[in-house]
This record gives structure tokens, sequence and C-alpha cells, in this order.
């Protein structure tokens, strides 16, 4: 059975996969990639595909999305099928590109606990019964990975390259999926990356924010589940 091969958000961990690979990993090879080890997303893609299977089955979600498209663009003959969840296939908007040397320097200054808790977790989730433990899973993922990743991740984030020209090339099974109250990267982003892959399906996830994998987690795994079966 074809692997799969999951790419975590930025300052996430395979914690934010865990009903995953609790779900799909008796009956198939489940690895997570980690995905700040570089500052640009052709280096981390091609780490990735370094220690990845001969071919798999490629889900990312915000950050990972974005090395998951960079990965299409290198070698997509090992992709069997992708996924992409809360992501954005565009190039940096200036306007972020600015606000993150202020955060840079914060986080350099000793503050990552503050911009993680102050500028980056309040837009995440959607409101629910969960939103306290899941932004504590949040800031336990973001402060066990540190600030030097914090800081290559924004680099590679603020300069990476706009990939609609790969996915317009994509030919296998797509899977576009999002939280509808996702504020980061909302749905228009992903009708988007839908219209650019033909046949490829949109899914929208009700009650979830940017990280639908833990907020809605049987929802977006029975999603997955189809995908992997398409």
């Amino acid at each position: 059975m074809t692997p799969l091969l999951l790419l975590p958000g930025m300052m996430c961990d395979a914690r934010l996969f865990a009903p995953q690979i609790a779900r799909f990993s008796a009956e198939r090879a489940v690895q997570v990639a980690p995905v700040g080890g570089h500052d640009t997303m052709a280096a981390l893609a091609a780490e990735v595909l370094a220690h990845a299977p001969p071919r798999f089955a490629l889900a990312g979600l915000s950050m990972g999305g974005i090395v998951a498209m960079e990965i299409l663009r290198q070698a997509p003959e090992r992709v069997k099928r992708i996924a992409l969840l809360d992501s954005n296939p565009k190039a940096e908007a200036p306007q972020v590109a600015t606000a993150r040397g202020p955060q840079m320097a914060r986080v350099q200054s000793g503050g990552l606990v503050a911009v993680i808790r102050d500028e980056m977790k309040p837009r995440y989730l959607a409101e629910g019964p969960d939103r306290g433990p899941i932004l504590d899973l949040c800031m336990a993922m973001a402060t066990a990975l540190g600030p030097d990743v914090f800081l290559r991740q924004s680099r590679a984030l603020r300069d990476r390259p706009d990939q609609q020209e790969t996915l317009r090339t994509v030919q296998v099974p797509a899977l576009v999926l999002c939280g509808r109250e996702d504020t980061l990267c909302p749905l228009d982003r992903h009708e988007l990356m839908h219209a650019l892959m033909p046949g490829s399906t949109l899914t929208v996830i009700d009650g979830a924010g940017h990280l639908p994998t833990i907020e809605q987690p049987e929802t977006t795994s029975t999603a997955l589940a189809r995908w992997l079966d398409a």
C-alpha cells in the first residue's frame, strides 16, 4: 500500500497529525517529515525527498502544503496523490512579508513565547469546546521546536515562490481541504487551488479554522481516507 507522507505547518510537529496517524498507521506506513531545517522552500523540499519513500501519497498543512507544492515541482513522478490542507499557492503578500521583520526581531530577542501567544495562536482556531487544549498543544509544539526553527521557517515563507503553475500540471488524485473559519488561508485560496487542479476535490470542514486535523479530526480523517482510496 502506498506510504503516506505528512508535512506539518509552521512551528508544528507530528502531534498536528496524531489523529490521522492513529487512523491510518494500521494499514499503511505513515511518515511525518520535519520542515524546519532550512530557510528556503527548495532546500526543505529536497531534504524531505532525500528521506522519503520512492513514491508516496503526500499531504501537507499550511506551510507543509507549501513545501508539498515545491516537492511537486521538484519530483512530480514520486507523488502518487496530493492533499493540500489550509495552504496557499501564492507567493508571500508584500504586507505580510513586511510584518515578518519585527516579528523575527522579537523572536531573536527571546520573545518566541510572546509571538506565538499574542500574534499567532489567536488566529489559528475556530471557537469550540476544545479550543483551549488545542492552543496549549500549539504552544507546546512551538516551544519544543524553538526560535531557530521559527526564524528559518519565517524566511522560507517570506521568500517562497508562487506555485500556481506547478498546480496546473497535477495529474494525480488531489484533495484541497480547509476549515471553513480559517482566516490565515481563507476559502478563496482553496477555491483557487481547486480550480488550478482539474479533477481535484474541494472539502470544507465546518467547525474548524486553520488546523482541522486536530479541531475536527474525524471529519478530516474521513476526507483523507476518501482521497487515499480514490
